[in-house]
């Protein structure tokens, strides 16, 4: 069992907070002495606090910046889909 505070600010992960559960994709935007400042990206971005003691049951990987690159393309792409004007009628 891992916990938050193996994580490093700045950096992203693919992680499962409990077994069994959805691998996610998370970055982690800031650290307080206790906390950290997380976004987990899945069909929205959400963004929260955890504490540093809050378990994680597996930390699968740390990605490199070339599969960080690749996969904001792919996101950010895939946001352009939700991001339309309706036509007025």
């Amino acid at each position: 069992m891992y916990s938050y505070a193996l994580l490093e600010k700045g950096c992203y992960y693919l992680i499962q907070e409990k077994e069994g559960a959805p691998v996610n994709l998370i970055k982690v935007n800031m650290e307080s002495d206790n906390c950290m400042y997380v976004s987990t990206y899945t069909d929205t971005t959400v963004l929260e606090w955890k504490k540093k003691t809050d378990s994680i049951y597996d930390i699968l990987e740390l990605l490199d910046d070339d599969t960080v690159k690749k996969w904001e393309a792919i996101y950010n792409g895939n946001q352009d889909t939700y991001n339309y004007e309706e036509d007025d009628e």
